[in-house]
């Protein structure tokens, strides 16, 4: 489970005690420091732990935010007598107390400009900043970024501040050493130590823009917003996200890389506000399965799933679901991320030139359109609260191909499910002990869901199950597989192509 780290529930990162690296190390260095070897002993590291520490701690900061419990709304129709109208008449009568949250940021400006996560501050009334020095200020939101997760905010201190440099967070590899400081639960001055886990790290709850630097460095409630740094004292993560079972530290989390961060530090500053590049359309990965499918030289692109009305700028380029980009401004695609960082990097209102593939009966067509961007619209967060919708009556002719348990696509299934006017075969259920309920798309969730409708297998159409069941009787272990299937998007309101790759074991 992924959680926000801070606010709510804060990053939280594996520690490992400096006491388990001078046990694990002692074997291999000497027990004293030797000023002529250039070998990192226990002691040139502690050392060092101790020096990047004293360099990056007066910039850390403690921000406590203060906000109102929501209002609770009165009943239209009182004195039904029954305990919870009572109890609703009792809590009408309290006064309604600020709600406290606590989070860490640190200083990137002398002058008082503080990078943080835009969750630490979600909803506050009013934002406290405590410096390093035990002084507090009220801070002013310059600005948030909801797509990174970052805020940008300023206090006046009448004084030079001590401040953070943003390092080049493309320089970390696996295996640094790196700090986290802030303030876990409330315990500010905090410095946890550990290495790079991974590098640009895509999690099931970050956006596009969120490729995480991965670290073990402990991190907990509170250091939500605080700074990962190297052994330079150069920040290179904003630490925002933990995968944890408990709501705590469990030994993986996710800092926001410098570089994105400096971006969009740079954007508010100039704007208020964060803008992007945007096409209008929704996508997908090609994978090795795609790719063997439909013939083409390596498993790399984006394929378009859902173009976007309004109209889009991918609209009125001519861009149609199904269509496979290849390359931006002759820049190679690797993937759908790829291809959505490198479009929201550009100017809202430039005009670049799109390579990509369409199907044209057994053929795939190379073409070339010129897409005049937009400007990508805020974030909407998703229907969280959206249920499986129910069958409304016994379908008894299911089939269990590839664990999947299908149905006819009849009007009560079609009207149950928004699929009106399709044609294709009803996913009721996927068998979680299949291969297939592991199968993800690129947003990291399941592949297919109840209510999917399966409308092509390997370029074939499927009508119903016979023409499914025709279709994949002829496949073997080993065999490449492309599901083209239609799923209602809540978040849309609306139907959009799901491109499902797999192979057959």
């Amino acid at each position: 489970m992924f959680e926000r780290s801070g606010r709510l529930l804060v990053s939280s990162i594996f520690t490992i005690a400096i006491a388990f690296f001078i046990t694990a190390l002692s074997p291999f260095t000497p027990a004293q420091t030797d000023p002529n070897s250039s070998a990192v002993t226990p002691e040139r590291l502690s050392a060092s732990f101790a020096e990047v520490a004293k360099k990056v701690e007066p910039a850390v900061v403690n921000i406590d935010t203060k906000g109102n419990v929501p209002d609770i709304s009165a009943k239209t129709s009182p004195g039904s007598g029954d305990s919870d109208d009572i109890m609703d008449f009792f809590r009408r009568q309290l006064p309604r107390r600020p709600v406290y949250a606590v989070g860490s940021g640190f200083i990137v400006d002398k002058s008082g400009y503080i990078l943080t996560n835009a969750h630490v501050i979600e909803d506050a009334a009013r934002i406290t900043v405590k410096l390093d020095s035990g002084e507090e200020y009220v801070a002013k939101l310059i600005g948030t970024d909801e797509e990174t997760d970052v805020a940008v905010l300023k206090i006046e201190a009448g004084k030079d501040l001590p401040f953070v440099k943003l390092g080049n967070s493309d320089a970390a590899q696996v295996g640094d050493w790196v700090l986290a400081l802030g303030s876990p639960f409330g315990l500010s001055r905090t410095v946890t130590a550990g290495i790079v886990s991974q590098t640009r790290r895509e999690t099931p709850q970050g956006s596009p823009f969120q490729r995480f630097i991965q670290t073990d460095a402990a991190i907990n409630r509170g250091n939500s917003g605080g700074p990962l740094v190297n052994m330079n004292g150069d920040v290179i993560g904003i630490n925002s996200q933990i995968a944890t079972s408990t709501g705590d530290y469990n030994g993986v989390g996710f800092a926001l890389p410098s570089n994105e961060a400096s971006n969009v530090y740079g954007q508010i500053l100039k704007s208020g506000k964060v803008r992007r590049g945007y096409m209008g359309v929704t996508l997908e990965s090609v994978k090795k399965e795609f790719a063997k499918v439909y013939g083409l030289t390596d498993a790399t692109g984006a394929i378009v799933t859902r173009v976007a009305e309004n109209p889009s700028p991918a609209a009125n380029a001519g861009l149609k679901t199904g269509d496979v980009i290849v390359s931006i401004n002759n820049a190679k695609v690797e993937g759908a991320v790829d291809l959505i960082s490198k479009i929201s990097s550009l100017t809202p209102g430039e005009t670049v030139t799109v390579d990509y593939y369409r199907e044209n009966g057994t053929k795939v067509d190379r073409k070339t359109a010129s897409i005049k961007l937009g400007e990508r619209p805020p974030a909407r967060a998703s229907d969280t609260n959206a249920k499986r919708l129910p069958l409304e009556s016994p379908v008894t002719d299911a089939q269990k191909p590839f664990g999947l348990t299908l149905a006819e696509l009849t009007p009560t299934l079609a009207t149950t499910y928004k699929l009106e006017g399709q044609k294709g075969v009803v996913v009721r259920d996927v068998n979680p002990a299949s291969y297939i309920a592991d199968v993800k798309i690129s947003n990291g969730t399941d592949a297919l869901d109840e209510g999917d409708l399966i409308q092509r297998v390997n370029r074939v159409s499927i009508a119903d199950l016979k023409s499914f069941n025709e279709t994949v009787s002829k496949l073997r272990p080993g065999d490449a597989v492309v599901l083209e299937v239609l799923s209602y998007d809540r978040t849309a309101r609306g139907l959009r192509l799901k491109v499902v790759q797999f192979t057959v074991q």
